[in-house]
């Protein structure tokens, strides 16, 4: 029985290409780079830092108070649901408290390494 191989002498031609195209390929040259995150002073690190906790905090309050909210709406008649959604609104808040902190967190820490 013969086999039928019809993309035989297209992959050829394909090959054949991809090599013409690698050998008149010029070489590419090296271009410094430049970094763009790069934070010149010590206030902005800390301003960087700043911002990071108050958006995780943020936003992991956020999901914990959607969470207890569907848990309430969901089963609102069990004890045990209620307890767990009550738990996951006081996880909420103290979230919420941490990134209303913040702020107060980063200059206690620019107090403690100099940087006024």
């Amino acid at each position: 029985m013969r086999l039928i191989r019809p993309f035989r002498t297209s992959s050829r031609a394909v090959l054949l290409t991809v090599v013409a195209l690698l050998i008149t390929a010029s070489t590419a040259s090296a271009q410094p780079v430049h970094v763009v995150a790069l934070a010149s002073t010590l206030d902005e690190v800390l301003n960087n830092i700043r911002n990071w906790i108050i958006g995780i905090a943020a936003a992991i309050a956020t999901v914990c108070f959607s969470i207890g909210g569907l848990r309430l709406l969901i089963n609102g008649s069990e004890p045990g649901e209620v307890d767990k959604a009550k738990a996951a609104f006081k996880a909420g808040g103290v979230g919420f408290a941490i990134a209303m902190l913040a702020p107060l967190l980063v200059a206690i820490l620019k107090t403690l390494v100099g940087d006024r």
